[in-house]
């Protein structure tokens, strides 16, 4: 499989990475069989996207978040999901009942090199576009006629490398297409990590630069008006279950961690 991603995109490695090699582990804590196939078919070395604190927080975002979509759909069984910023994740499998529609949405690099490693699927549209414009919306708007629920958005490992004024504008383009309201779940970085992003364990390895941080995803909220923020968790509640190291990385540095913001229009 030959893969050109842009900077930014290039990081999509480092959860995939993680996910593979978490699978292959004997007590894995997450399976995603398809990161395994598609780190096998990159022939790449995972140890530089691959460390320590990443792999921990990788690993509990996505324990965390599969948990609260599997919540919000077991309320509305045919909810419309749309995954801003994909990358190859694979959730979908993981938390699919065979009645929501799922959109994987992600810059034209990005979805070009998802499309050779993922089939086409009932229920699960590829999008290239930008989130910040308003093209992307159209597809997501159809499969919303006749649905009950509420569509949710998802934004894993997006916002860092927006500008707080592009994520104003990702809000705004939500609330101009999706009026009638919806569910934003979106991982949040703190500003110090921002600052010190050269001592990021994994990011470092990249090109791509932290753009933006929050102390409190009601920063967010207060981008643009009619945005209210539900409920926000660090990932130390789920890293401190699992080590030692993450008890003391919760313990001695308690809002380092990122976190999911969860918001409501």
């Amino acid at each position: 499989m030959e893969l050109k991603l842009g900077d930014v995109q290039t990081t999509a490695l480092i959860p995939l990475a993680v996910k593979a090699n978490e699978t292959l582990r004997p007590n894995a804590r997450i399976k995603d069989r398809k990161a395994v196939e598609i780190i096998q078919a990159l022939k790449i070395d995972t140890a530089q996207y691959d460390k320590f604190m990443s792999h921990e927080g990788v690993i509990a975002r996505t324990i965390m978040l599969d948990r609260q979509l599997k919540g919000i759909i077991r309320k509305a069984p045919d909810t419309v999901i749309v995954n801003v910023g994909a990358g190859f994740d694979d959730r979908f499998s993981r938390v699919d009942n065979g009645r929501i529609a799922w959109f994987d949405l992600d810059l034209p690099d990005s979805i070009a090199a998802r499309r050779k490693a993922f089939p086409e699927r009932e229920r699960v549209t590829m999008l290239a576009g930008n989130a910040l414009e308003n093209d992307w919306c159209r597809p997501v708007q159809e499969a919303l006629v006749g649905r009950k629920a509420k569509p949710v958005f998802i934004a894993e490992g997006l916002f860092m490398y927006l500008t707080l004024d592009q994520i104003r504008t990702f809000l705004e383009v939500l609330k101009a297409n999706f009026p009638n309201g919806g569910i934003l779940i979106a991982e949040q970085n703190c500003k110090a990590m921002q600052k010190n992003e050269k001592h990021h364990d994994t990011v470092k390895n990249t090109k791509a630069h932290f753009m933006s941080g929050t102390d409190s995803g009601q920063e967010i909220a207060d981008l643009t008006d009619g945005f209210q923020l539900v409920e926000e968790h660090s990932f130390n509640e789920e890293m401190k279950k699992h080590s030692i190291r993450g008890k003391l990385f919760a313990f001695l540095l308690p809002k380092m961690n990122d976190r999911w913001a969860t918001f409501r229009w």
